[in-house]
């Protein structure tokens, strides 16, 4: 029996849409439909808004077909990925997260009050691409919160808990590597959401990422 091809849904921290079997543990869209209904095939746009949201993959027992009629699925190993490629907790599944999300927001960009979630998606905008390729900066690694991603060996790797993890499809996995915390490295995370972190945002982990048999210090 011919096992079912993939679809093209599945988010990795360099912003890429790409067909794998590995799902994640959460979900989201990029404002709208990008796909055609009828193959279940992505369009050549990667978004239809600015709205790039990460959301819960199960809410009030709603049931739906993934890249049917309405708008497209996309899938993240968890929300540090979300983050990395541009996307912000959604205020109707996520409402907690995402009031607490638009809080450090305000306060890691310096403004006195929360961010409209319209005013975070302009800025998320600006700092996430570059025309259709994903926007990087460059950062010391010891200036750098948990839950950035950063490309080493041109390879994605999150910061959790000074320790940098290797991004796989299906979890995070140890690295060899020895960084030290003056290494200037190609920071993934849009600079604003960086911001965010630094003001206190705690995002939601892969179950792989406390594994501390694997965690080696790079400080």
């Amino acid at each position: 029996m011919t096992s079912r091809r993939p679809l093209q849904n599945r988010v990795l921290p360099t912003g890429e849409i790409v067909a794998i079997t590995q799902r994640g543990t959460m979900m989201g869209n990029r404002g709208g439909r990008i796909h055609d209904p009828d193959t279940r095939m992505l369009l050549r746009r990667r978004s239809a808004s600015r709205r790039w949201i990460c959301c819960v993959t199960s809410f009030k027992g709603r049931r739906r077909k993934v890249m049917g009629q309405s708008y497209t699925e996309l899938f993240f190993l968890d929300e540090v990925t979300a983050l990395a490629a541009g996307h912000r907790p959604c205020f109707e599944c996520r409402r907690a997260d995402a009031k607490n999300f638009a809080s450090a927001f305000a306060l890691g960009t310096g403004q006195a009050e929360a961010h409209s979630a319209d005013e975070m998606d302009r800025l998320l905008h600006s700092d996430r691409l570059e025309g259709r390729q994903q926007k990087t900066h460059l950062s010391p690694l010891g200036e750098l919160p948990d839950g950035t991603m950063v490309l080493l060996a041109d390879q994605p790797h999150a910061l959790c808990e000074g320790s940098l993890l290797s991004w796989q499809p299906d979890g995070y996995a140890p690295t060899t590597a020895t960084v030290s915390s003056d290494a200037v490295l190609t920071v993934l995370t849009p600079k604003c959401v960086v911001q965010t972190l630094c003001a206190g945002y705690l995002p939601v982990w892969h179950p792989s990422a406390t594994d501390e048999n694997f965690k080696v210090s790079n400080r």
